[in-house]
């Protein structure tokens, strides 16, 4: 009984060893099937992929940054162009010591905290066989010495990198801008593939906005690496496309004759062709160097560009916003008229002060003895100020901004730029938006003589100027002559014509009268200024002063007793010849002080630069 018992519980184990075996033969097949089947997947299903990696770790496609196009001016003249940068760029895995040849360098080149810093940042982000750059910008002399002592530096190279250049130095420095190194804010406005293999982009001026035209399309080529990712062999390139060639309408002659002509203080200068709002000259002094932005200008130098007290950095011509003061009183005097509350030939005696009825304020004119009788076309002449607010009270601000806003004042001119402010044309409307308050009468009449809230740029007293030369005509200000290369398929850009502004002919016949009244008749505002020897050209223009400071009811503007930065700005804009015009101007002079007296000199000096070609003006590259 117990040996069968015994064998009983033998022949269970042995079934239930064989059935553990089965079961496992049956899980292991299982396996191998399902290997099986992931194997052919692999080797089957997913071949073309991992062939595509494969290729991918074998190949390297590297992109070729395209030569930037150039800027010249009309005549062909270069304001930007490209040349051969040297830079010192080190091989870390040829270098060995790397803090030892850093510090032997320091013998043969100046590098600062940040070229070092930049250098550290790059041996992180590159490979050991690529090359980092350490410096940019090196000098013949710096090069030929670190040649001789080669052999002494390893991993050491000097390359030639093309690098973006400014022949007419400062003067430019606004109207054509400058390049810096691509940034992060940079990459958000542009196709990041588009700038592979490209280090500089435009920041301002026409460089910037003309990127698109200027930077070309990069090109690729494909090379064969190995395991490490060196390069063993260049396969195909596809070349990439140059960036188009661009032509200004800015005459480089005029620009230098203009910032010379602001000698040493601080404004701005715009001409304008009125037959089609070509800008010949855009100057915003002082200006500043731009090559410095190119190489990498240091946080010392940024900050104290930024902290100079003459902003350097701030294009007055588009940026700066001013009161008109008195340029704006023909285009008030058009409103009056066209509004029918006045005629050219009414006359009114001009004291030294107006009053509106039922208030005691005086709102006194700028020459205290006032100007007698004057009609609308003397009261331009003279400016005289009691005249416009005799005009404004009458008119009312609703009936005067309509025609200030068809010459447009308080809004961009839209110049192929950067940078361009639109200025401030109050109205009810505008100070009930702004300040929540309501208009009061005596702002009418501050605002018929371009003072209190009204604010206007360089651009726009040019523009609106422009506009009374043309008679209405409104060709829009622009930059932009002509892309590509001269010779080659050059494509002239046609100018765009605005809105024109309507008004009578006669009108216009009583204010272009007053304007030439103002710098040819002995008793107008610009007389004396436009100097002793009369221009062989008829000049129709108006001066203007911009206060910097509210004077009160009883105070008197003493300049000798003000310290220079509370002086008045001078202003004056015009056009010539008067009855063909050729060129149209404003002027602003910062703290100048008064509009015939400074401004109007100089606006002479400029259209007898332009009109007179005066044979002894010459375009000087690099000039400060």
């Amino acid at each position: 009984m117990a040996e069968r018992e015994a064998y009983g519980e033998e022949q269970r184990d042995r079934e239930r060893f064989a059935f553990r075996i089965v079961l496992a033969l049956l899980v292991l097949g299982a396996l191998m099937l399902l290997l099986g089947w992931r194997l052919s997947g692999l080797q089957v299903g997913a071949h073309s992929h991992f062939t595509t990696l494969s290729e991918n770790n074998r190949l390297r496609v590297e992109s070729l940054a395209p030569t930037r196009g150039v800027i010249r001016d009309r005549n062909g003249v270069l304001l930007a162009g490209n040349r051969a940068s040297y830079q010192l760029e080190v091989t870390i895995e040829q270098a060995g010591d790397v803090d030892a040849l850093l510090e032997r360098l320091q013998d043969f080149v100046e590098l600062s905290q940040a070229d070092l810093a930049r250098f550290r940042r790059g041996m992180r982000q590159r490979r050991p066989f690529e090359p980092v750059l350490l410096k940019a910008g090196l000098d013949d002399a710096t090069v030929a010495r670190i040649a001789v002592s080669r052999h002494e530096l390893p991993g050491v190279e000097i390359e030639a990198r093309p690098l973006r250049y400014y022949p007419m130095g400062s003067q430019f420095s606004h109207v054509v801008g400058y390049m810096g190194r691509i940034n992060q804010r940079d990459l958000e406005r542009v196709d990041p593939r588009a700038y592979a293999g490209t280090s500089h982009i435009g920041k301002s001026g026409v460089e910037r906005y003309y990127e698109d035209l200027l930077h070309g399309t990069p090109g690729y080529r494909q090379v064969e690496v190995n395991a490490q990712g060196r390069v063993i062999r260049e396969l195909s390139v596809t070349p990439s496309v140059p960036g188009t060639d661009i032509t200004l309408t800015i005459d480089a002659r005029l620009q230098q004759a203009a910032y010379q002509a602001m000698k040493g203080q601080d404004g701005a200068i715009v001409a304008l062709d009125p037959n089609n709002g070509e800008v010949l000259a855009l100057v915003s002094a002082p200006g500043f160097d731009p090559e410095p932005f190119v190489h990498g200008i240091s946080h010392a130098a940024f900050a104290e560009l930024q902290s100079d007290p003459r902003k350097p950095l701030f294009n007055r011509a588009l940026s700066g916003q001013y009161p008109p003061g008195s340029t704006v009183k023909p285009l008030v005097g058009l409103a009056a008229l066209d509004e029918r509350v006045t005629t050219a030939d009414r006359e009114m005696f001009a004291r030294g002060y107006f009053q509106i009825p039922g208030h005691e304020r005086r709102y006194r004119d700028w020459r205290r003895e006032g100007h007698g009788r004057v009609d609308m076309a003397r009261a331009i002449a003279v400016s005289s100020d009691v005249y416009f607010y005799d005009l404004a009270h009458t008119m009312e601000i609703d009936r005067m901004v309509p025609l200030l806003r068809d010459f447009g004042l308080g809004r961009q001119v839209g110049i192929d730029s950067t940078g361009e402010r639109g200025g401030i044309l109050p109205s009810r409307d505008w100070k009930r938006a702004t300040q929540n308050q309501p208009w009061f009468p005596g702002e009418t009449l501050i605002t018929a003589i371009g003072q209190g809230y009204m604010l206007t740029t360089p651009l726009q007293m040019a523009d609106f100027t422009m506009t009374l030369a043309n008679r209405g005509k409104r060709p829009r200000p622009h930059l932009l002559l002509s892309m590509g290369v001269d010779g080659d398929g050059l494509d002239p850009v046609l100018p765009e014509h605005r809105e024109p502004v309507e008004v009578a002919p006669e009108h216009w016949d009583t204010v272009h009268k007053a304007l030439i009244e103002a710098v040819h008749q002995p008793h107008g505002t610009a007389w004396g200024s436009i100097g002793s020897t009369r221009p062989p050209y008829q000049i129709a223009g108006k001066t203007g002063t911009s206060q910097v400071f509210g004077l009160g009811e009883d105070e008197e503007y003493d300049e000798e007793e003000l310290a220079r930065r509370l002086w008045d700005h001078a202003l004056f804009v015009g056009y010539a010849p008067a009855e063909d015009p050729q060129i149209v101007l404003a002027v602003l002079v910062e703290h100048g002080g008064s509009g015939g007296r400074v401004a109007a000199p100089v606006a002479r000096e400029v259209m007898d630069a332009y009109l007179l070609n005066d044979a002894g003006m010459t375009v000087e590259a690099g000039a400060p």
